[in-house]
């Protein structure tokens, strides 16, 4: 059987997943923080009605596929596929992915671009395709590769957003008005995450929840002559420097505000220092020669991207390019703040701290606004069944030849805390193929095409388990 299955999947992936993919990479359907016009560019309709159509095509037994637009959101796709083989209809796997992406981003090779899909031996560059295009094409492909040798599956929905990369906010309104056709899954498969090697199946553990907005500081209404003004008039991306002091030391980027930090589980510390032991990531990361990373124990740097809060400014405006800048003392300077959140904070409450330290007393009476102020939560993994673990580990074998590995993420999918709040009873396999230097949400993203094979085989052997378990 696993043979005939690598075959099948492999064959697929090549023929028809790589090519539709090349189509999806070159559609810039930025998620709707980024493009509110993204109704009038047509570019995620475009995105959706790709998937669809592939996903409709597929030779799958009773495969249906719809897609839902509620008033004022982006559209989801959902797919319901009956049980098969000696699986029951009684039971619900729920398939999750996105299809959104996030913009552009500066320092692209030369010869690459985000929406430019280029196949470069096993990596396939491109906006989106590794994060999370790939998914929706895995997640149908895994059920038809089951069913086209003699596997067997429970229920099944596959269910595809178009707005995770803004914090998931059409989300809630779709659970709730699908509810009846989600139903109550016992077993939520993801690939919007990562791995630390290319060698075996990662599973997710835990992942962090956000909190963002924009931090904006006015001081004039106009830009003013800097030798005139300077000394008497205060700079605002100083005053933007002292309002970040509130909830960031500059000094070693620990965060000031209480609610955002919670209590790390022992089992998360005692799993990250195994990791940590085996998988330091110090190393992943592209820095520059002599630079080093902010903490220099592995286990810590571990801790430090999965349960501690840690700020991040990712955009600026009211600033102009080096040259272009003049002697002016600019009226205002706004910052785009992210703000990564432990798995098990309050999202909420930590979007309330962070809003109140950087808004009330202003210094100097300084116009300070926190606007576009989003957050999601985080979530941390129930432990594994029995049953799934073995799973895990016969469906890495059999496709990676090792077994499975468990680590935290420092990315965020606000769908899974939404899902765990609603299904406190279902198992979570959380996977994906971003390995080290994959660069989701930067330049040069890119999709490591056999590790998309193997984890969409491992998918095809979890479903036959969890049906025959």
């Amino acid at each position: 059987m696993t043979d005939m299955l690598t075959s099948h999947v492999d064959r697929v992936w090549d023929d028809d997943i790589v090519p539709a993919l090349h189509d999806y990479i070159a559609i810039p359907n930025v998620s709707v923080l980024y493009d509110p016009q993204w109704r009038e560019h047509g570019h995620m309709d475009r995105a959706v009605e790709l998937i669809r159509a592939w996903c409709a095509a597929r030779a799958i037994a009773g495969l249906t596929v719809e897609v839902h637009e509620l008033p004022g959101r982006t559209p989801v796709i959902l797919m319901e596929i009956p049980a098969f083989g000696s699986g029951s209809q009684d039971d619900t796997v729920l398939l999750y992915g996105h299809l959104d992406k996030q913009p552009e981003m500066t320092g692209w090779r030369d010869d690459l671009g985000p929406w430019k899909p280029v196949l470069e031996g096993d990596r396939l560059y491109g906006r989106g395709g590794a994060d999370d295009g790939y998914a929706a094409f895995a997640s149908v492909l895994a059920i038809e590769a089951a069913q086209a040798n003699g596997m067997s599956h429970t229920r099944c929905v596959v269910l595809i957003e178009a707005s995770e990369e803004s914090g998931s906010p059409d989300l809630p309104a779709y659970l709730e008005s699908l509810q009846a056709r989600i139903g109550t899954p016992s077993l939520v498969l993801c690939l919007d995450s990562g791995c630390l090697d290319l060698e075996r199946l990662w599973v997710t553990t835990s992942l962090r929840g956000l909190a963002a907005g924009t931090l904006r500081v006015q001081i004039l209404t106009e830009g003013v002559h800097s030798g005139e003004a300077s000394g008497v008039v205060p700079s605002t991306f100083r005053i933007c420097r002292e309002i970040l002091d509130r909830i960031e030391d500059s000094f070693d980027g620990r965060i000031l505000l209480s609610p955002l930090h919670v209590d790390i589980p022992p089992d998360r510390r005692t799993q990250a220092a195994e990791t940590a032991a085996e998988f330091p990531i110090g190393g992943h990361f592209p820095f520059v020669p002599g630079a080093e990373p902010m903490v220099a124990d592995p286990v810590e740097q571990l801790l430090a991207r999965t349960w501690y809060p840690a700020l991040s400014v990712t955009g600026v405006d009211g600033i102009p390019p080096v040259e272009s800048a003049g002697n002016v003392l600019r009226p205002y300077t706004s910052f785009q703040l992210s703000m990564r959140l432990p798995p098990t904070c309050d999202h909420a409450a930590a979007l309330e701290a962070i809003e109140s330290a950087v808004t009330v007393d202003p210094p100097y009476g300084a116009h300070v606004t926190f606007d576009d102020a989003h957050s999601g939560p985080g979530w941390n993994a129930p432990a594994f069944s029995t049953w799934l673990q073995a799973a895990l580990d016969e469906a890495s074998v059999a496709s990676f030849g090792n077994p499975s590995r468990a680590f935290g993420e420092g990315g965020s999918i606000p769908f899974m805390g939404m899902l765990g709040e609603l299904f406190p009873a279902a198992q979570f396999v959380i996977t994906g193929v971003l390995g080290p230097g994959a660069n989701a949400h930067g330049p040069n993203e890119y999709l490591h095409v056999p590790t998309a094979r193997r984890v969409t085989r491992c998918l095809a052997i979890v479903l036959d388990a969890h049906a025959t378990r």
